[in-house]
């Protein structure tokens, strides 16, 4: 396994690392025998970068992976987020990044996981009413504390990360970034190169569309995140599958799979981009693996950007509710 630089400072990881929503069940039930076999899994292929989160499940994921952590500890480096908060009566979201909520939050965490301390603690989502610059000072302290390593946010603009690490340097953002979702390289791919700021991509597979067989809409689960998702609503989901297709076909015609090519794809994308795939199968998380050691050529490139340019996706990638305190730009 190949390793990256986890921010100007932070750690050495995995080219890739795991994505761990999924031992929440957001797209399908789950058990915590099968994403204790996929932590093995990673561990194997030396993938050592777990990202998850306080809302994941509302705390299972971050348990699922505390009761793995315990009897094999020492070895992943560990990221998770707060900064979403819900209306316990109607369930609506709203965002709280204030030191108090932030720290409470940060203390759960570190007690569902088993650990005194993460390599990586990122605000979810910004409060858009509290400046940016007060929110790291209020991560600063946490680092200070000896309870997280560095800092992140998810979900911000580029501006946004330079009014940041004017302050204090940042070690990540974290964005959805794929081959049909391509907002981050209008500014925030190259802000975060231009700043030594780790860029970590999650949902690099599009939730499954560019895995060898397609997702169908009459197997999600009534809790399942696609079912909401315009890219997977008819007539888009058909329109994508369609435009994928020869994607998939110059995959297996240059000796890879969809799921490695997707992944070689972005990590050609600059040395600081760091992909997440999320998965509960140890297979896929392998054909992932593969992908790090998938060196792509300039015609590889080009051939994939004829194939798939950019904005070649139908519908967008959140609903109204799901696009609820991300930060658009350009």
């Amino acid at each position: 396994m190949k390793h990256r630089q986890l921010g100007k400072s932070g750690p050495s990881v995995s080219a890739i690392g795991l994505g761990c929503w999924n031992f929440a069940g957001p797209y399908g039930p789950t058990s915590e025998k099968e994403s204790h076999e996929t932590l093995a899994a990673a561990k194997d292929l030396g993938i050592n970068l777990l990202d998850t989160a306080n809302v994941y499940g509302m705390g299972v994921s971050e348990n699922v992976i505390g009761t793995y952590l315990k009897q094999h500890p020492g070895y992943f480096k560990i990221a998770t987020k707060a900064g979403i908060r819900r209306d316990p009566s109607t369930g609506v979201r709203h965002f709280d990044n204030s030191p108090d909520h932030l720290r409470s939050e940060l203390e759960n965490s570190l007690r569902r996981l088993g650990v005194d301390h993460v390599d990586l603690f990122y605000v979810h989502r910004r409060e858009a009413e509290r400046p940016i610059e007060e929110v790291v000072e209020t991560l600063q302290r946490f680092r200070q504390d000896g309870k997280i390593g560095g800092f992140g946010f998810s979900e911000i603009s580029p501006a946004s990360l330079r009014l940041a690490h004017a302050v204090s340097p940042v070690t990540a953002v974290q964005s959805e970034y794929s081959l049909w979702t391509r907002q981050p390289d209008l500014g925030m791919v190259q802000t975060c190169g231009d700043l030594d700021v780790a860029f970590v991509a999650f949902s690099p597979l599009g939730r499954g569309i560019f895995a060898e067989q397609a997702p169908d809409p009459s197997t999600f689960g009534d809790g399942d995140f696609r079912k909401a998702n315009p890219r997977f609503v008819e007539p888009n989901l058909s329109r994508n599958i369609a435009a994928i297709t020869p994607f998939k076909k110059y995959a297996r015609d240059i000796g890879a799979t969809p799921i490695a090519l997707a992944i070689a794809w972005l990590l050609a994308r600059g040395p600081h981009v760091i992909p997440i795939p999320g998965t509960r199968s140890a297979t896929h998380l392998t054909d992932c693996a593969n992908g790090v050691s998938l060196d792509l050529t300039s015609d590889h490139l080009a051939e994939i950007e004829r194939i798939l340019p950019a904005g070649f996706a139908h519908g967008a990638r959140y609903s109204r509710d799901q696009a609820i305190g991300t930060e658009t730009y350009c």
